[in-house]
């Protein structure tokens, strides 16, 4: 048998156990989607945003986060951050921005064993401090890093 013609069968068996999978059900986004904070998103500043995290709008500062990010952004739509955390039993990382309209930018649960390291691009509609939150047992922490975002790139 002709190589490319096992391989437009093979492919053609795939598409159509996807298709089959996704219209019974079995395959469904909600399911992944199932965990999403919606509250915590849709949180207009930063009190509400981390009782809809974590249940407390307290949280303790801790040296154990570090957040890595620029100083100096030149383009808000795309500001690489990353978190760190040298922490047992991290069980989930929350990245904040004061400053946005929606301050939640990121949210992610880890499971049991997981390093509590994350790493992502978020949008910052201006100058502002990121926050990273924390929770590990139980418990909420908290470190932040001010980021300024110029406008155009030339240090407004």
């Amino acid at each position: 048998m002709n190589v490319k013609r096992r391989l437009l069968l093979k492919g053609a068996a795939t598409a159509s156990f996807v298709s089959v999978s996704i219209a019974s059900g079995v395959l469904s986004p909600r399911r992944a989607l199932a965990a999403w904070p919606k509250s915590a998103f849709d949180a207009e500043n930063l009190a509400d945003t981390m009782a809809a995290i974590g249940g407390s709008t307290e949280a303790s500062d801790s040296g154990d986060i570090t957040i890595k990010a620029p100083d100096i952004a030149e383009n808000g739509a795309v500001v690489p951050v990353s978190v760190d955390v040298a922490m047992d039993n991290v069980e989930k990382i929350s990245i904040i921005v004061e400053g946005n309209p929606a301050p939640l930018a990121a949210s992610f649960d880890l499971g049991a064993g997981a390093k509590g390291f994350v790493s992502t691009r978020i949008k910052m509609g201006k100058t502002s401090n990121v926050i990273a939150l924390v929770q590990a047992d139980g418990k909420l922490y908290k470190s932040s890093k001010e980021v300024k975002v110029t406008i155009g790139g030339c240090g407004g």
